[in-house]
């Protein structure tokens, strides 16, 4: 792992609980897609966040960070990242990344800011095997909170073999696509899931009993799960 100063180059507010942030480390670093770094608050204080960039942008790092008042754990180094405009991060970090060497379908389930791991790997797998068959599962409380969506789409129409499921919790009347969980909607859709590949980013609970259902309903294989939530469940 490495110790790097980074520089913050910007900081936007995507929703009103996510920001972007973009930051330039002082050296070289390397990661694999759907690993983490630690931002340094302190020797004994050492906060985790998904790598929302890929392995092959060098120059910089980008972040999704979910900071509110109810969310104070980020919220304090929202705040660090605003006033100083430099942190320290230690990376990479993370067992749950990207199997470059696979070639089986790939399942991506985000919740939340979960999308960051979700996009560091699509985004890679993309790049290196655009054959690929993927489909991205992306949950959130209202349409709002899926705030990349439009890329999202656009790499769909490149991507034919890319398939986007946008699913809303408390969708607006009208709303055309799916409602309620992710997992629903990935059970609702697969009968077996004994070929797939399947990354998994969200709340613990969410990440058990995906591995549960998956496993034992649909036939999922545990040597081919990934999600770093899985090390605390």
């Amino acid at each position: 792992m490495t110790r790097l100063s980074c520089k913050v180059t910007s900081v936007e507010a995507i929703t009103d609980t996510v920001y972007r942030v973009r930051l330039v480390p002082e050296a070289d670093f390397c990661f694999q897609a759907g690993q983490y770094l630690m931002v340094v608050m302190d020797e004994r204080d050492k906060r985790p966040f998904s790598l929302a960039s890929t392995p092959m942008e060098k120059d910089i790092i980008e972040l999704h960070i979910g900071a509110s008042e109810l969310n104070l754990y980020a919220m304090a180094v929202m705040e660090r990242i605003q006033q100083q405009r430099e942190i320290t991060v230690d990376i990479p970090h993370g067992d749950a990344f990207l199997r470059e060497e696979g070639s089986r379908p790939l399942i991506l389930i985000a919740g939340g800011t979960g999308f960051s791991y979700a996009r560091s790997i699509l985004l890679t797998a993309l790049a290196q095997q655009p054959q690929r068959d993927i489909a991205i599962y992306w949950g959130g409380r209202e349409l709002k909170h899926l705030y990349d969506l439009e890329e999202l789409n656009a790499l769909a129409v490149k991507h034919p073999n890319l398939k986007v499921i946008p699913v809303v919790e408390q969708p607006e009347a009208g709303w055309p696509g799916r409602s309620g969980t992710v997992l629903t909607a990935v059970m609702q859709d697969y009968g077996t899931l004994s070929e797939h590949d399947i990354y998994i980013a969200g709340r613990f609970e969410m990440a058990k009993i995906a591995r549960e259902r998956f496993c034992a309903e649909r036939g999922a294989l545990e040597a081919h799960m990934y999600g770093d939530a899985f090390a605390f469940i």
